[in-house]
């Protein structure tokens, strides 16, 4: 009998042996089927439990760029751009402009804009950048002028009348320059 129990023995150790095989290899079948993602959600579950609330929020800051990097080269591969359309820029001309026609058409919703403003005294007597049409909005919009810009407009386009005069070219761009200027010396003198 002794045997017995013996060989009894050896075979529930057998079985308990293979079934611990049984269970670890099911486990780590288990473990291989989870997403990776779970596995790393436990994994920063249990470090964020020690983690400060800087840390944790670098962590997650690093995590994000980790995935959104992934998330790139996926669409590369893929094929797909992974550039995003930037919507054009207007340029200042049209910025200036369209703070023009605003203020003519809608002068409830106007604002006043130093810089839109700088750039049409600059630019006034260029037909090129402000067309004829927009040039009798602005003539309207110097009525309005008043302190330093009004002077110092007055006193550059004194100046430029100065230069115009004692360059007598014929040049059919600065006689248009120079009917600008006049028609601004006479509105604002």
């Amino acid at each position: 009998m002794p045997k017995m129990n013996v060989e009894k023995k050896e075979k529930k150790a057998e079985k308990r042996k293979k079934l611990k095989q049984c269970v670890a290899q099911k486990g780590e079948l288990e473990s291989e089927m989870e997403p990776k993602k779970k596995k790393k959600n436990l994994q920063a579950t249990k470090k964020e439990e020690e983690l400060t609330a800087e840390e944790r929020r670098k962590l997650e800051r690093k995590l994000k760029k980790e995935r959104k990097k992934k998330e790139k080269q996926l669409m590369r591969e893929a094929g797909i751009s992974t550039k995003k359309a930037e919507p054009k820029k207007q340029s200042g001309s049209e910025l200036a402009l369209a703070y023009l026609t605003s203020w003519s058409e809608n002068p409830e919703e106007w604002k006043f804009q130093k810089t839109r403003q700088t750039w049409l005294l600059l630019h006034m007597y260029d037909k090129e950048k402000v067309p004829d049409e927009y040039f009798t909005i602005l003539l309207d919009y110097l009525q309005g002028l008043q302190g330093g810009a009004r002077d110092i407009t007055v006193q550059k386009a004194e100046a430029f009348m100065k230069e115009l005069d004692d360059s007598d070219a014929e040049d059919p761009n600065l006689l248009e320059k120079c009917e600008r200027i006049r028609q601004v010396l006479q509105l604002l003198s």
